[in-house]
This record gives C-alpha cells, structure tokens and sequence, in this order.
C-alpha cells in the first residue's frame, strides 16, 4: 500500500504549488497520457481486491482528443503481470496488454465546473481488447497459452491540472475480459466473469497542441474579444486590455487609471466640461479656457477672472499682470485711451469726451450765432458784419478747423426756391468770408431751406428769425507727413 501512496502524496504536494492551469478545450485538443498503475486480481484462485499487499505493478500510455466540453476519445494501452498462487501444483503467472478506446466523460464541462478547474472529475468508459499470455500449473497440469478477450473498462478519476499543458491524475477502474481466465482453472461459474482486475492509476497528462494566439496575450483567439491587444499589456479573460475604471480607455492607454474620464482626455475627469482635465485645470469648478489652465477671462484680456482687477477691460487693450491697462491716458487729455480718439492730443489741450481737441475755445464758440437776410434776399444784413468779421478772424487763427454755413428761408414760396434761397445765402456768406483772407477750401455750405424752422411762420417775427445762416467749427487735423529719406 505504502508504494501505490507515495504517487497520491507527490499529487498532493504538486497541487498545492500549483497556479490556475487549463484543461485539455477545443485550445488543447490533443493530449497524451503516461502512468503507472497498481493492479488487483480477482479470479477462481482468490481475490485481490483492495489488498494492497498483493499489488502488481504495471505501467500504461494513452491519447486522446477532445470532442466536446464534457468529452474526450481516446486510446490507451497498458500492461501488467498478474500472479496467484493455491500451491505447488496449481499458480499461474500471466501477462496482460490492454488497447481500451476511451470515451472520457468530463465534469469540467462549463456547467457543473470550469472547462479551465483545477481539479476535474471524470468518468471513463473504454471497450477493447485484452491480449494475455498465460503460463502456470493447474492441477499439476501445465498450462501455457496466449488467449485474446474482449475486454470492458471502466474507471473514475481526478485530473488535477497543475499548468497550461501538464495534468496530474489519479484513477481507479476495473477490467473486466469477457470469458477471460486468467489462472487456467477449467472449473469456473457460469457467467464466465470471474476473472477481472482492478487497476488503481497514477499519471501524468501532456497537451500536445498550442492554441493560436496571434497577439500573444494568453488568451487563445477562439476566446480573444480584442485579438490585437499590443504586446505586453495586462488584458483580462476575454483577452481585451484591462480597463480599471470603466471608463472605456483601457489601463495601458489611460493617464488617469484610478479615475472615471473621457476618451478625448486619454480617460481623465473634467468636472467643469471646459476641455481641461481635472488635474491640469487650475479651476475645476468653473469652465475656462485651455490656455489660462481651465480658467476663465470674461474680457479676453489674458488675465483670469480670479487676477482680474479691471474685469471689463475693452477688447484689445494692452494690460498689466493684474489685468488693468498698461497705460490708461498716455497723452494726459483725461480720457483713457482705449476710449481716446486722438491719443497724441498736446499737453494742455482742450478736448471733448472721446479725446480729440475742442473745435474751438469756448469764447470763439460764442461767435456760433446766425446772421439774417431780408426777405428774398441773399445780402448780409449790415447789422450782422460784426459778427461776421469775428468768426473769419477765429478762422484765420485756426487753421486746423473749417466752417460748415447751413443756410434757412422761411416758409413763404415754394420749397424748390426756398432750398435754392438758402443755398444761395450760404454761398453769400462764404463769399464773405474768402474776401476776408479765409481759405475757400476750409469753408463748406450746405442749404436747408424751409425744413428746420426756429420761430413759427406765422408772424413776421418769426419769419425773421428763420432766414438766417447758422455756424459750426469742425476739427479737422492736418495728416501727418512721411519723412522723406
């Protein structure tokens, strides 16, 4: 008994060091099997079973194939020389070749345990043939003969797979020749069953075959949901990459593997939807703009919103670190200059609100006041001279400014000659003015009319007061020149 036992430790002491291996699958189709095996006679000189004392030892090879989740076929050989002895004149010593085809009936067949346990029962049906050579003595009668039988087998075992292609199992089973008789003895039952054997077995099992497995993740490409894994990336048993976070961007791909993200972000988070993952946007929380690191600047200045001291700044203005204008009024006139329209106004000068010089000094402006004409007429009124002779002096004074004269009538005649009138009363006024010295060019007319009454029309007052010409100075700066090289 203790040598049939020494095989179960070694079994034992494998198992236990053993990784997660893989049984023979439509992977590992072919297998091939070696083992040695104690056997027990049991016929009409007496019975051996389960006497562990009176084993034979013997050894065997089998293959098969697998068909099946829960069935393999095979063919396996295996020898022994069985023994028995009554006395001097009756023993016998014969030796057993067997050639069983097995059909191995599986546990680990993908519902009762994994294709790919560790430990996978079975059960073992296998008929064949059973080749013996008998020598021995019965009865003092001398016996030696070499008879063939048609043998049945049947066993259960433990395949215990260690590795990827190595098994180690054990089983026990019976042979059971028909009308075999092992010993000679002529004098036997009537069913002719009596001579059989009991084989206990321990052995090896080799896969022979190498599933295909063309981006040589370890899962074979008949299992392989992402046959073209890259070459040393961890997948997982469906053979895709593994994917921690669930994310969709697997481990090797993302940059963010312990966090939920977005493929577009290689799988890291971006809490505030700006573009920016979490960990390089230095406002999480609030949409920004990827070149201010995730932060927001409301006036595009290129300062965020959280530096900003001038947070309305206009567009394109020039700025400090702290996003207020670098220089607020570079010509002094006390408008800033994004909003100044004549930045290089001189020192000193008069301007208006968007920064360009007063057309004229406050004192010239009172000089704005009409001159009257008589009706139907274009002749200055004399009363109106010395109005007149001060505004041409203002304009010789200013050569920067020109004189826009709108001329007026009243409502008497027909509009034609009311607009003609006061064109004409304009064009007298400029005349007047160019006799003074004044630039032609300089001075612009214009007629209006009887559409922009002062007075009503409907005394002569009023009439009065409506045929007149009014005044207004215009800034109008020289260009500047290119120096000439």
């Amino acid at each position: 008994m203790r040598r049939f036992l020494t095989p179960l430790l070694v079994v034992g002491v494998l198992l236990m060091a053993a990784p997660r291996g893989r049984a023979q699958t439509a992977d590992r189709k072919t297998v091939v099997s070696l083992f040695g095996s104690a056997s027990q006679y049991k016929g009409s000189l007496g019975e051996d079973f389960w006497k562990w004392d009176r084993n034979r030892y013997g050894g065997g090879i089998g293959i098969s194939r697998y068909l099946a989740p829960g069935l393999d076929l095979g063919l396996q050989g295996s020898y022994v020389k069985l023994e028995g002895s009554q006395s001097a004149a009756t023993n016998f010593s014969t030796k057993v070749t067997t050639v069983d085809l097995t059909f191995k009936l599986k546990l680990n067949n993908g519902w009762a345990l994994k294709e790919d346990a560790v430990v996978q029962p079975y059960l073992l049906a296998a008929p064949g043939v059973a080749f013996t050579n008998r020598e021995g003595v019965v009865r003092s009668a001398s016996v030696n003969d070499k008879p063939t039988y048609f043998d049945l087998f049947g066993a259960a075992g433990i395949n215990f797979q260690v590795s990827e292609g190595l098994g180690i199992f054990i089983q026990t089973g019976q042979h059971i020749p028909l009308n075999a008789n092992f010993d000679g003895e002529p004098i036997r039952d009537a069913d002719k069953l009596d001579d059989r054997f009991l084989q206990h077995t321990a052995g090896v099992t080799i896969a022979l075959d190498k599933p295909k497995d063309t981006d040589g993740d370890g899962v074979p490409d008949r299992k392989d949901k992402c046959p073209n894994t890259p070459t040393g990336v961890a997948v997982d048993p469906a053979g895709c990459p593994l994917d921690g976070d669930a994310d969709g961007v697997p481990d090797y791909q993302d940059k963010c593997p312990t966090e939920k993200g977005l493929a577009t972000l290689e799988g890291c988070p971006d809490r505030d939807g700006d573009g920016v993952r979490d960990g390089d946007d230095a406002c999480p929380d609030t949409p920004g703009k990827p070149a201010l690191k995730g932060c927001p600047d409301a006036d595009n200045d290129g300062v965020i919103d959280q530096n900003d001291k001038c947070p309305d700044t206009p567009a394109g203005t020039q700025v400090d670190a702290t996003g207020c204008p670098l220089v607020l009024d570079q010509d002094k006139d006390g408008v800033n200059d994004p909003a100044d329209k004549c930045p290089d106004t001189p020192a000193g000068t008069r301007v208006d609100s968007v920064g360009c010089p007063l057309a004229i000094d406050p004192g010239t402006l009172k000089l704005q006041v009409p001159i009257r004409f008589r009706t139907n007429s274009t002749v200055i009124e004399r009363a109106s001279y010395p109005t007149a002779n001060r505004i041409a002096a203002a304009m010789k004074a200013h050569p920067d400014y020109q004189l826009r004269i709108i001329g007026h009538a009243d409502s008497r005649g027909t509009d034609e000659y009311n607009q003609a009138l006061s064109l004409r009363r304009a064009e007298a006024v400029k005349r007047y003015f160019t006799n003074k010295g004044v630039e032609s060019e300089r001075v612009i007319t214009e007629g209006r009319g009887e559409s922009e009454p002062v007075a009503p029309n409907t005394t002569k007052a009023g009439q009065a007061r409506n045929r007149r010409v009014e005044f207004k100075f215009e800034y109008t700066p020289a260009p500047a020149t290119t120096p000439q090289p």
